[in-house]
């Protein structure tokens, strides 16, 4: 017993290590729950298809047109021609008919092709002027594109540029086409979130989903007439 020694831990700094440890367990709960949300939008994300500004991808080196079309010139010369993400996004399962023949002249800002959902339409803009020579999968294609998985589902065609040094200034690039969709995400948001109600009061909360985050194919749940005030409105405006 003459060894005991007594220490009175609030004459010491043991009190605030004490204050410290329990701060530290209070927080554990809250990481917890934070994290639990986090785990279950993601599963919520995934169960429900969702789709966020943060879903298209931008690959480097990819021209974006206006008109929600990239160009991609291969080393041969030759522009590869496709559909950007959004639209793939929102109009999902497509069918794309070339309005070209090969060996036929095209100018940029005319109708290339056209987009097909069981009779839902819009029109495809060509994003650079040549002559066309012809609609070829991405998959299997001998072109520098077909190394961008993120572009393999979307159509392709290509086209013999006759004026690209004076044309794909008015594209986006890089980071400019990244910060650009992300803005055509939230003005396609809008245009949702006032033609939905018009044209199907039942789905406009579907599409819509809380986080800003939209539903896959949320265009693609909606008649013909919203598919052409969407192509004059947000694709033509």
């Amino acid at each position: 017993m003459d060894d005991f020694s007594y220490i009175n831990i609030f004459d010491t700094k043991g009190i605030e290590y004490l204050a410290i440890i329990a701060f530290l367990l209070m927080l554990i709960p809250f990481w917890l729950v934070l994290n639990k949300r986090v785990e279950i939008k993601e599963q919520f994300q995934k169960v429900m298809n969702v789709f966020s500004s943060g879903t298209p991808n931008i690959p480097q080196g990819i021209f974006y047109s206006k008109n929600h079309t990239w160009a991609f010139l291969e080393k041969s010369g030759v522009a590869t021609v496709g559909l950007d993400d959004l639209i793939l996004h929102i109009t999902g399962d497509i069918s794309v008919r070339s309005l070209k023949s090969p060996g036929e002249n095209i100018r940029k800002g005319e109708l290339l092709a056209e987009i097909n959902q069981e009779g839902k339409t819009l029109s495809v803009i060509s994003p650079i002027s040549g002559e066309f020579l012809g609609a070829k999968p991405v998959i299997g294609a001998n072109y520098g594109i077909a190394d961008v998985p993120s572009l393999e589902n979307s159509w392709v065609c290509t086209i013999k540029p006759s004026h690209w040094v004076e044309e794909i200034p008015s594209c986006y690039l890089a980071g400019d086409a990244t910060e650009w969709l992300k803005n055509e995400f939230s003005r396609y948001k809008d245009f949702l979130s006032v033609h939905a109600v018009k044209y199907s009061p039942e789905l406009s909360t579907v599409v819509l989903q809380d986080g800003g985050e939209l539903s896959e194919n949320s265009l693609g749940n909606f008649p013909n007439a919203m598919w052409q005030d969407f192509e004059k409105e947000f694709l033509n405006a």
